[in-house]
């Protein structure tokens, strides 16, 4: 049974909502992404930014819109880790690994976490 959801990111198959994507001018941010350029999704608070980013994901995903690979990753745990660098670099590199290895299928980049944190570290 459908609901409103008030807090956190909407599930369209369990939630009313709006279409997602409706909430923005697709064909804009799709040039935006052809020409490789960036653009800054500013809302206040519980206005549906990570629904949105979440569904533009999805549709890239799709391939309806050219051969892309689209990550939403959250790095708001890192803040946490601000003073140390090393420590906050090894938990955005972990969710990056973990959310390919969910959305994508891709086990890659699991490789290549261990890699590059290993390569950061000073030698003992």
């Amino acid at each position: 049974m459908r609901y409103f959801n008030t807090s956190g990111p909407v599930d369209p198959q369990d939630h009313y909502c709006i279409p997602p994507l409706a909430h923005m001018d697709l064909d804009y941010v799709l040039n935006l992404i052809r020409q490789e350029n960036y653009f800054i999704l500013h809302a206040p608070r519980q206005t549906g930014k990570t629904s949105v980013l979440k569904a533009l994901q999805d549709h890239l995903n799709s391939g309806a819109a050219g051969n892309h690979r689209c990550l939403y990753v959250n790095i708001e745990a890192a803040e946490a880790c601000r003073w140390d660098i090393p420590q906050a670099m090894a938990g955005i590199l972990e969710v990056l690994a973990g959310r390919a290895r969910r959305v994508l299928g891709d086990n890659s980049l699991g490789g290549i976490v261990t890699e590059v944190l290993a390569a950061g570290r000073p030698a003992t």
